[in-house]
């Protein structure tokens, strides 16, 4: 049974996407289709926080794409050595948060470690850290839509027809996609299963009237696709 995710696919230590090799293990075929693109912003802004963490009681990454904005801010000029020679022990004095499992892999390469990605999601986490410290934001990237993404759809349909569910990972690539899928869906739109990663995206697509058939317990591989495999197989469970 083929299964649609939209997001970027990342291969992991074994060269192969968690979340394709997790469906896989309950004989789901997934396919990714990548729907947004991100632009940074602000990073002048962010390194000078960087350099001053006595300034702050902690960090949160909010998504593996903080994550890289941090990198790039470490690759400029001095940045790395003065991280590594300082700044990065200073911080780990500090709480480092994140959302999810993916992202805390990604901080802890850059020598961080963290907590709350357990929370589950960033509402569970919102609430851990508030009860905790007061917060500064810094946007540091924003999204648009893939260039690729109404190729890549119309590729996929055509090749392998209507999927027996599609995935959303976030609010806005279910804005970036939602009309090429109607239109390439058809009449056929009802008998697609519609999957969130999180509540926050499943609310999304309530919104736009669509019904949810599963949200993941959590943003894992894991937890995704045992709610896919209850979706599409109700009566095996």
């Amino acid at each position: 049974m083929k299964v649609l995710l939209l997001k970027d696919p990342k291969e992991d230590d074994c060269g192969q996407d968690p979340y394709v090799r997790e469906l896989g293990l309950y004989g789901l075929e997934a396919t990714l289709i990548p729907v947004l693109s991100f632009e940074f912003l602000s990073l002048p802004s962010l390194s000078e926080k960087l350099s001053h963490p006595e300034g702050y009681g902690g960090l949160i990454f909010t998504s593996p794409r903080a994550v890289e904005a941090v990198e790039r801010c470490l690759q400029k000029d001095t940045k790395a050595e003065v991280w590594k020679k300082s700044l990065k022990e200073k911080w780990n004095a500090k709480s480092v948060y994140v959302v999810g499992n993916a992202t805390a892999s990604l901080v802890n390469r850059i020598g961080l470690h963290t907590e709350g990605e357990t929370c589950g999601n960033a509402e569970k986490l919102a609430e851990y850290i508030c009860s905790r410290i007061p917060l500064e934001s810094v946007t540091v990237y924003q999204t648009i839509p893939h260039p690729g993404i109404q190729g890549n759809l119309t590729s996929y349909y055509t090749q392998q027809g209507v999927p027996a569910s599609i995935t959303f990972f976030s609010p806005s690539g279910l804005t970036h996609s939602l009309k090429h899928i109607q239109e390439l869906s058809g009449d056929s739109i009802g008998q697609i299963k519609f999957v969130a990663i999180g509540p926050t995206t499943a609310q999304a697509l309530a919104a736009q009237g669509l019904p949810v058939s599963c949200t993941a317990e959590s943003p894992t591989p894991r937890a995704l696709a045992a709610g896919i495999r209850t979706t599409l197989q109700p009566h095996t469970c």
